[in-house]
């Protein structure tokens, strides 16, 4: 069939280049010949995505040349109210293609977005960015951006930890086999086990509170941050450039400017914002694993759909694709902070640019992943499955093992002689737990302590000790208590922060 084909031509067939499609669909923005991020095309929700994006970045430029304005002219500088009213009008409507036009030009994003809104605003025009730097905008925009990252990543995290709570108390007095080194230990509950995930994400979630509450404002610092460009326009009047900082920070929404500076706010922010995300992602993927490994053992699921596909060759499966992906972006996510720490180290002086085009990336992608990594953890929860019989059966199977310790209390208390019994209930188990391994066969040590006349004395009680409920000592109390004492402040305290469920997530 392709016989006539050479060598070239044949390779052709097997690999796609830009110039097998027409220039005008490569030239498109949109077109499926350019490369998409997956956070914002597959995966995000949009509120995270629109925080993130130009929109939101550019007009929180002019929010910023406004507040500066305005807090300029409160302090007397000549900037009339026209001029106020003028950036008022155009804080929204960004004329892009002038900006971008002029980009090619200067080669200045800042000056680019300058002049756009300049010929927007005219009688404006000669005041924008009076006194400041291209991080009066870039950086105080960066922390405006994680401020509000960070509240959307607040609400995500309360209805988490809502569905958690839910999830340990309906299942907090169901027995479940514990497990240490990922070997059977002692009984807890499915309840108990949900609270340790919980507790993770309650301390995450003060230590994101903390973050909300401590981010400062870079404020109006000038090209090396000891504000001589707004010291001389206010004729050296020191308290006046103190209350513009103040003043604009205000403005903005936050509590307090940050008390000293080089150009840049330090990136030493950015490297503990991003520790708390990664803090975030460290507990959910821990919980992934978790539930990634009770679905092998099939005494819990995640949700799954009608028609949804577990495998392209094999259709009976059901892979646990949502803690997969929770634990393919925490791990993204937990690299990223060692990108801002080596940021961070590489800052000479009071600024250098090296750091730009990797924050571009490194703080978005951050907060983009955890947002994907909270709402899809929020969907495992809210419709996780419990199989109770499954793990009633693998508790029968070591439970034999574990009661032997009653066994031999009721045996001495009887008069019988602890050393010997011990070593009876040893080579008992010894042989049991064989058969089991070598030869696929139940557990049978019940039956071999009761055909032992060394036990005769706990004979005709032996199975009235298999009671799963008798083994978890107090992990329904600790449930209640845990939720009552540690969770339900917090959920009540911050209940106006809860996430509205969102529609069309790609989970």
């Amino acid at each position: 069939m392709f016989a006539h084909l050479s060598g070239a031509k044949w390779t052709n067939l097997f690999r796609p280049s830009l110039r097998s499609f027409s220039s005008a669909a490569a030239g498109s923005p949109t077109s499926r010949t350019h490369y998409e991020n997956p956070l914002t095309g597959r995966y995000s929700s949009k509120e995270m995505s629109f925080n993130w994006s130009p929109q939101k970045k550019f007009s929180t430029w002019r929010r910023l040349w406004l507040a500066l304005a305005q807090a300029e002219r409160e302090l007397g500088l000549d900037i009339s109210e026209e001029q106020l009213n003028q950036m008022r009008a155009h804080l929204d409507d960004i004329n892009f293609d002038v900006a971008e036009a002029q980009e090619k030009l200067v080669r200045h994003d800042v000056m680019s977005h300058v002049h756009a809104f300049g010929e927007q605003c005219p009688a404006a025009r000669p005041i924008i960015h009076l006194g400041a730097t291209s991080c009066y905008v870039g950086d105080n925009t960066d922390l405006i951006q994680m401020r509000d990252g960070l509240g959307i990543l607040r609400g995500q995290m309360l209805a988490l930890m809502q569905s958690l709570k839910s999830m340990a108390l309906q299942h907090r007095a169901v027995p479940t086999l514990g497990f240490t080194h990922y070997q059977p230990a002692q009984l807890t509950t499915v309840g108990k086990r949900a609270t340790l995930w919980l507790q993770d994400f309650l301390f995450d979630y003060q230590q994101l509170v903390r973050a909300i509450d401590d981010m400062p404002f870079l404020g109006a610092k000038g090209t090396t941050g000891t504000q001589a460009s707004f010291l001389s326009l206010f004729d050296n009047n020191h308290e006046k450039v103190r209350r513009l900082d103040a003043r604009v920070t205000e403005l903005m929404g936050f509590k307090k400017p940050i008390p000293v500076s080089g150009q840049t706010y330090t990136r030493k922010i950015d490297y503990l914002t991003l520790q708390t995300l990664a803090g975030v992602a460290a507990s959910a993927h821990k919980m992934a694993v978790d539930i990634r490994l009770l679905m092998n053992l099939k005494e819990l699921d995640e949700p799954f759909e009608t028609k949804q596909i577990g495998s392209s060759a094999m259709p009976y499966k059901r892979n646990p694709m949502r803690c997969e992906r929770i634990c393919s972006l925490s791990r993204f996510v937990m690299n990223l902070v060692d990108c801002t720490a080596h940021t961070h180290s590489q800052q000479w002086f009071e600024r250098t640019l090296d750091d730009s085009a990797q924050r571009r990336l490194t703080l978005p992608e951050a907060f983009l992943c955890t947002d994907v990594v909270l709402s899809v953890a929020q969907n495992v929860i809210s419709g996780i499955v419990v199989w109770p019989h499954v793990i009633h059966k693998h508790i029968m199977a070591e439970l034999p093992f574990m009661v032997t310790e009653n066994i031999l209390m009721h045996c001495v208390k009887a008069g019988g002689d602890r050393q010997e019994l011990h070593e009876a209930i040893r080579e008992h188990s010894m042989v049991a737990g064989r058969q089991v391994k070598d030869q696929g066969l139940d557990n049978d040590m019940v039956e071999r302590l009761e055909a032992d006349p060394r036990f005769k004395c706990v004979h005709g009680t032996i199975r009235q000790m298999l009671n799963p409920s008798d083994f978890i000592g107090r992990a329904p109390q600790q449930v209640e208590e845990f939720i009552k004492e540690e969770v339900d402040p917090v959920l009540t305290r911050d209940k106006r922060f809860f996430a509205a469920a969102r529609e069309g997530l790609a989970i």
